[in-house]
């Protein structure tokens, strides 16, 4: 895993570093064009030494990774905060609505899937399956303009952001909580609807071939109750492509939520990341996309553990 994330450094330092220029570029020329200010060269090249961004590319790396190494996030230099304590602001909300996004897709896709599987070619399955393939084609972004319209015409409630203008800058309390719970839906059907599509379809596709084998032909025929044959055998054997993909579905639910979350406005990692790119802020960026590698490391590990607790047969033996 050590390994794993040492190579993603090399990977995620490189491609925020290939835009041409750096950030103190990209503040001058912020500087240049909406507020008409022109620094000086000298002005220049001491921001470029301040920064560190005046020396070699393999040298700013190396010191990047020892700070982080070192638990040193480093200062955001858009920002002028310490990047961990940007992150950890909008981490715990981030961290629970992807919780909340995959419990609800798993939820969701699940029975979905064995019932299509199940019911073959059935008004119920063909439904599903329509809904599954607009699903998977539906921009994100789209299906939250499309969901704020409704909710704001019909309903009269603004579903953007995750508080209301009164508990934005609250205390946390019961009201602001429950505040919090009303604007939830909407990110969770947004965000989790193309990962349960997807799902739904690995689900029915795997039980299916599962259903069609000789040992569930030959269980069926000695007379083993359907209910019990069916969650005895099949779907514990075709429930291992899904528990397999929790280590991709972590980090996608993080980093495919940003611009969702820039249309609903909501204060999660998204948008800060998004803004660090642009911005060229090697120091959060590097940070929260490591952060991301992380999410995939541990989301792989434990897809490994559920594998063997789901399925017997997977079992790691020490050759003698």
């Amino acid at each position: 895993m050590i390994i794993v994330l040492l190579l993603l450094s090399v990977v995620a330092f490189t491609i925020i570093q290939l835009p041409p220029g750096d950030y103190v570029t990209a503040y001058v020329a912020e500087m240049e064009g909406d507020r008409g200010e022109r620094l000086a060269e000298s002005d220049v090249i001491a921001l470029r030494k301040a920064y560190g961004v005046d020396q070699p590319m393999y040298v700013q790396y190396f010191k990047w990774l020892w700070k982080l190494s070192h638990g040193d996030f480093g200062m955001s230099r858009q920002w002028q905060r310490p990047v961990i304590d940007l992150i950890m602001e909008r981490l715990p909300l981030t961290v629970m609505i992807s919780l909340f996004t995959l419990i609800f897709t798993y939820i969701i896709a699940i029975p979905v899937g064995i019932y299509s599987a199940t019911h073959q070619y059935s008004i119920g399955d063909y439904v599903f399956t329509t809904g599954g393939f607009i699903g998977l084609a539906t921009p994100n972004f789209l299906l939250a303009l499309i969901l704020m319209f409704l909710f704001y015409k019909y309903f009269g409630f603004s579903v953007g952001g995750l508080f209301s203008i009164q508990y934005m800058d609250a205390a946390w309390s019961m009201e602001r909580f429950v505040d919090m719970l009303k604007h939830l839906p909407i990110p969770l059907i947004v965000i989790g609807t193309a990962g349960t599509a997807g799902l739904i379809r690995v689900m029915r596709g795997c039980l299916l071939d599962e259903l069609r084998k000789q040992y569930v032909i030959t269980a069926r025929a000695k007379g083993v109750e359907e209910r019990t044959l069916l969650f005895k055998y099949p779907v514990r054997v075709a429930i291992n492509p899904i528990v397999s993909t929790i280590g991709w579905t972590l980090p996608s639910i993080v980093s495919g939520e940003i611009i969702t979350a820039i249309v609903l406005s909501l204060p999660t990692t998204g948008p800060l990341l998004f803004q660090a790119l642009l911005k060229q802020d090697m120091e959060l960026a590097g940070s929260v996309i490591m952060f991301l590698s992380f999410l995939t490391v541990v989301g792989t590990f434990i897809s490994d553990i559920l594998l063997v607790l789901v399925d017997p047969r997977i079992r790691y033996e020490k050759l003698a």
